[in-house]
């Protein structure tokens, strides 16, 4: 067994690959660029190496920088992670020829499964079914448009080395298809440095499901059972869970058994996933194989019990699988949640920034959070948005969702947006739980974006007596002031009113022993018992003898409340305030449609016209890269430009002008 081995990677992967190391008593080394010189990964690995920039392609993706920490720091073997060069041949050849053991497929397993239009001509031979399309890779835009027209709208545009939504993009007409190749390719050189892309058929309702597979020098093969990942944004998954509640014993043994045979005949030795399409008759069709460790690996962890980083470890250090088929089972269900830096109010635009407050759900063995932040620590423009991985386990899909949203509320992020909100949404909508749903659910349910009124809530009035029970602890403890003026000191009344989302809510409030008893209506009544002191974030305790756990801060008179994924600020007042607040003249918000303002922190990548140019609605306007992706903005109307306002090449803030309108 290895003594010493490095993680060339960062971020949340790189401190799972620690744990595990640590578990078996390897020690480990990190490698960090100059703007990670504090992350999580480098505190907590046993020695750390610098090895450059800021920039990925400057750092991360350096292979004589990574190759000589190995040497410099005497590490046997390398983990790859996922992303950056994890996928990449020739990393792994070298570091194979320099004596240094791969954790991970041989080089030539990666050469054939890793690149996407190979390993669908190599799936045909091992007699996988696969999708329609253009195996080839494509010159030019124009190009991609003759060939989207004879296989057919709508098509899928990937790049052949992509992965993680980066370098993908469905079209469905012809401008879509033009414009969706420039933008694959462009990702593609950025994120990976290779700009192949191809064409293939897009079905349509499909299921995203994948098995996990390992593979050993000596020839043993095992699958892993499925994970469901079809719930997805943009292409990159959002939820996953396993097992998936669409597929029997049957179709999972076929599938299995077809990923299987794809491993053996490259001759994989390592952990792996094989990718499948999933039709709605249960039908499947290869999509590709990740020559890697998935995001989502958890989910698998959990309901066969085996370490699949301690796995790839062991394989990669000689020793054979120490368990056939027969014995891998399926217990219960688990289900992970992507946690990541960006609004879901704005539109998921990336945000970047410091963490002001970070504190995740109290892990246990339903519970786990995978991470690599801190509180204090950075969220940076650099690398992607994962700030966490929530992942827990249930007896049942239906207990694994409640704990879901349990952990959800108890889980703590300041400082920048998260999709939190949208993830508790998710756990709650009935199509999500009742496990009908395919790729297109996200943008079928939310199909004009994310707000607030998509947060569903069965009892309001909870959040409004939970204010006034707040509200009330301020109070009491005002009271205690020493030095109040005689006949002056502050009384606490029973009656009052919360205003919450332009409704007025009156509440009694009634100290009781334990804590409080709150009154709505003269028939609705909570009995609220808790320990919440003022300054935390989280209010734990009962409701009515249930459990209860939701985040609650205080802004004057308004109380910022957060619960199954639902955020309100309502504000507890004496009835005489609350009337006349119903008096006072709403205020406008100022016209700002003559300005193009920044959505997101990033780097403003291009700017696609001039001053005096007439523009029509949906057109390019600029680009803006976040976090490894492109977005562009277009116009929503016509208008006029009058003024270019940021150059190309730009760092943007949030709200920053980009251009001005006549």
């Amino acid at each position: 067994m290895f003594k010493k081995i490095l993680i060339a990677n960062r971020g949340e992967i790189a401190c799972r690959v620690i744990k595990t190391a640590r578990r078996m008593g390897i020690r480990t080394v990190a490698v960090y660029s100059e703007a990670d010189s504090g992350a999580l990964h480098v505190k907590l690995a046993d020695e750390a190496v610098l090895i450059g920039p800021a920039p990925s392609k400057e750092s991360y993706l350096v292979m004589d920088r990574i190759i000589a920490a190995c040497k410099d720091t005497g590490a046997e073997a390398v983990h790859p992670g996922y992303g950056f060069l994890s996928e990449n041949e020739e990393f792994a050849r070298r570091i194979e020829e320099e004596g240094i053991s791969f954790i991970g497929p041989k080089h030539y397993s990666i050469a054939r499964m890793g690149d996407k239009i190979e390993s669908k001509k190599l799936a045909q031979e091992a007699g996988v079914s696969v999708i329609p399309g253009h195996n080839e890779p494509i010159s030019g835009p124009g190009e991609a448009v003759e060939i989207a027209r004879k296989i057919g709208y709508p098509v899928m545009i990937k790049a052949s080395a992509g992965g993680g939504g980066k370098g993908l993009r469905v079209a469905w007409n012809d401008d879509e298809a033009h414009e969706g190749f420039s933008s694959c390719v462009n990702e593609a050189k950025n994120s990976f440095g290779d700009d192949r892309v191809f064409i293939e058929k897009f079905v349509q309702e499909p299921r995203h499901i994948e098995i996990q597979v390992l593979g050993d020098a000596h020839g043993n093969y095992v699958y892993l059972n499925e994970r469901e990942c079809s719930i997805q944004r943009r292409h990159q998954k959002v939820v996953e869970e396993a097992p998936s509640p669409f597929i029997d014993a049957k179709t999972r043994q076929a599938m299995g058994e077809q990923a299987v045979a794809l491993a053996r005949a490259v001759q994989y030795e390592s952990a792996g996933t094989v990718e499948f399409v999933v039709g709605a008759d249960k039908s499947f069709y290869f999509l590709e194989m990740n020559t890697r460790l998935q995001v989502e690996h958890p989910v698998t962890e959990y309901i066969t019990g085996l370490d699949l980083v301690e796995q790839m470890i062991r394989v990669a250090a000689g020793e054979e699988l120490a368990f056939t088929q027969k014995e891998i089972k399926i217990n219960g269900w688990a289900m992970e949640c992507r946690i990541n830096a960006e609004d879901p109010f704005r539109g998921f635009l990336p945000s970047t920034g410091r963490l002001v407050k970070f504190r995740a759900p109290a892990e246990s063995r339903a519970v786990r959070v995978d991470t690599g932040v801190f509180e204090g620590g950075e969220i940076s423009m650099y690398y992607d948005s994962m700030i966490a991985k929530l992942i827990v386990h249930g007896a049942s899909r239906q207990q694994a969702i409640e704990r879901m949203r349990d952990a959800l509320n108890g889980f703590v992020i300041r400082g920048i947006s998260c999709n939190i909100p949208f993830q508790a949404a998710l756990m709650q909508h009935p199509r999500f739980q009742s496990g009908n749903f395919n790729t297109g659910f996200i943008a079928e349910e939310y199909a004009n974006g994310f707000d607030a009124s998509m947060v569903p809530h069965d009892d309001p009035v909870l959040l409004a007596a939970v204010a006034a029970f707040a509200r009330l602890r301020y109070i009491e403890r005002a009271v205690k002031i020493d030095g109040q003026l005689s006949g002056h000191g502050r009384k606490v009344t029973s009656e009052w009113v919360v205003v919450m989302g332009g409704q007025h809510y009156p509440l009694t409030v009634v100290r009781t022993r334990d804590g409080m008893s709150v009154t709505h209506g003269g028939d609705k009544t909570y009995d609220i018992v808790s320990d919440w002191s003022f300054g935390d974030q989280l209010l734990t305790g009962t409701v009515n003898g249930q459990p209860i756990c939701l985040q609650i801060e205080r802004h004057g008179l308004y109380y910022r409340i957060s619960h199954f994924g639902l955020q309100v600020a309502p504000a507890v007042m004496t009835p005489r305030a609350a009337y006349l607040l119903s008096l006072m003249p709403e205020k406008a918000p100022p016209d700002l449609s003559k300005f193009l303002l920044s959505p997101m922190p990033g780097l403003l990548r291009e700017v696609a016209v001039f001053e005096g140019q007439e523009v029509k609605a949906g057109e390019k306007l600029v680009v803006i890269e976040a976090m490894k992706m492109e977005n562009i903005l277009k116009a929503d109307n016509d208008v006029k430009v009058k003024k270019i306002v940021a150059q190309p090449g730009a760092s943007l803030s949030v709200d920053e002008v980009i251009i001005e309108f006549e």
